[in-house]
């Protein structure tokens, strides 16, 4: 039989030499043998208890509890714990990813991070039932199934979201410039924004227009908790597209 001092244990689980410590003496694991100086060892069916404990925790069950079921729980079960624990750290580096993504797009979009408009989109994002409800003034359920499905997020990292990235970086560029909206580049940048609009609202031009109408607005914008553009830059857009529409009638 093997044994191992409480110093190689603790290096092999990852846990303290505290906490093996402190199993003993509330009696949640007691090594299976010790030395006349009390030096602890642990066998190897020790070690698979240890095991069983980390598992556990990460549940984060108590100690008590754990001390409670340790004897009981089948390896199926504990399979499941484990599976439950992967599971909820999958979704929280997703959450982190879609963190990250909103971090760097809202760097692309502003050359900065604009704390002040970033925060609350996150913290929007993270009360859902808020989020539900502010939509709920604007939207009926089927349009509000329709547009979270197509609508492109801050958080994602798709050539989508570039595409709105950059027309919105067009836009300021054009305004930097002194460019107005029938200029080539801002008739341009209309076409553009009416060909990745049909491809959102293909089956619904209606609720595209309901939701740029919408857009339009800083205050119903904050409400449903989508990016805060620029009201020249809106501006901007809706007479681009307005002249472009006007000429392709006339053509």
């Amino acid at each position: 039989m093997n044994f191992y001092s409480t110093g190689e244990v603790a290096k092999m689980l990852g846990v303290s030499v505290r906490s093996l410590r402190y199993y003993d003496q509330i009696g949640l694991m007691s090594p299976n043998k010790k030395d006349d100086y009390g030096k602890r060892f642990y066998s190897d069916e020790d070690l698979l208890v240890l095991k069983k404990i980390t598992i556990l925790k990460m549940s984060n069950l108590s100690l008590d509890n754990i001390k409670k079921i340790l004897s009981d729980i089948t390896i199926e079960q504990l399979l499941y714990v484990h599976k439950d624990y992967l599971q909820q750290k999958i979704e929280e580096l997703h959450a982190s990813v879609n963190h990250t993504n909103s971090l760097l797009n809202s760097i692309k979009l502003e050359g900065d991070l604009k704390w002040e408009q970033l925060i609350p989109l996150i913290q929007e994002a993270q009360t859902k039932n808020r989020t539900d409800d502010d939509w709920n003034q604007f939207f009926d359920d089927q349009e509000q199934k329709a547009l979270k499905e197509k609508l492109p997020k801050l958080e994602q990292d798709s050539p989508q979201v570039k595409q709105w990235i950059n027309l919105i970086r067009r836009i300021e560029l054009c305004l930097k410039r002194g460019d107005n909206p029938a200029s080539e580049e801002g008739q341009i940048i209309a076409e553009d924004t009416l060909i990745l609009s049909n491809e959102l609202f293909a089956d619904n031009e209606e609720l595209g227009e309901k939701f740029f109408e919408i857009r339009k607005s800083p205050e119903k914008s904050q409400a449903m908790n989508l990016y805060p553009v620029k009201e020249e830059v809106l501006d901007f857009l809706e007479k681009a597209i307005q002249l472009f529409e006007e000429k392709v009638l006339v053509d």
